[in-house]
């Protein structure tokens, strides 16, 4: 399964709606961390079909990101049945991210 991009639009319907867990991950262009955390997240999504992966960018996004109150980034969200379940603040490694996809 491919990296979904997250608008304010399909926010609602990929996420809150979802039947399965989804992990989001808030980023940036100019954000170091998330761009080592990127092909992380991307590898993750290639690999993993129980759990959706997305990506909100929060200069694009900037409401969601205020919304779940991410201060930090890279941040990642874990929701399930349409609620935050877990989050993560900084990049981490592959296999940090694949235990946290799975708590």
């Amino acid at each position: 399964m491919s990296v979904i991009h997250l608008t304010s639009e399909n926010f609602e319907q990929e996420v809150l709606k979802s039947d399965i867990p989804v992990l989001v991950d808030f980023w940036a262009d100019w954000c170091g961390p998330c761009k080592r955390l990127g092909p992380i997240v991307e590898e993750a999504a290639n690999e993993v079909t129980d759990v959706k992966i997305c990506k909100v960018n929060i200069d694009e996004e900037d409401s969601l990101a205020l919304k779940y109150r991410v201060m930090s980034i890279p941040t990642l969200i874990l929701f399930k049945n349409g609620e935050k379940a877990a989050a993560s603040v900084g990049a981490i490694s592959k296999s940090e991210l694949m235990e946290f996809i799975r708590s």
